[in-house]
């Protein structure tokens, strides 16, 4: 069964700094997709990046587009996102998804496994 955990959130100030790790196990981390979604309080899921399995193609969301960084480990079964410039708008709790399928999705439906998740507070 496979499992994601992640890690790495917290509380930072508006334009400072934070790194989301995932850790993947029970399956074979190199034939997933993954993407980072994300929930803030009374609005739906929203995907915010997406890396394939080599790791040679990703998606962003527009709003974080040129501030966020995924990548993936495919030796350390890890993918992470590095955020920079933080806004209070980023502000959710953070999820880390998995996908069996062959091509890149940013729909978080198509997403198999997903972690707890992990909160991301921004204060102004």
């Amino acid at each position: 069964q496979v499992q994601l955990v992640e890690s790495g959130g917290g509380l930072v100030q508006a334009g400072g700094s934070l790194k989301l790790s995932c850790a993947f196990s029970g399956g074979t981390f190199s034939n997933y997709n993954m993407g980072w979604f994300r929930q803030a309080p009374g609005k739906e899921r929203e995907f915010v990046a997406a890396i394939s399995r080599s790791g040679r193609t990703t998606y962003y969301t527009d709003s974080v587009k040129g501030r966020f960084t995924i990548s993936r480990d495919n030796a350390k079964n890890t993918v992470s996102l590095q955020m920079n410039s933080l806004k209070p708008e980023d502000t959710a709790v953070y999820y880390c998804a998995g996908d069996s399928g062959v091509t890149l999705k940013k729909t978080a439906t198509t997403y198999d496994y997903w972690g707890q998740g992990t909160q991301v507070t921004v204060s102004s």
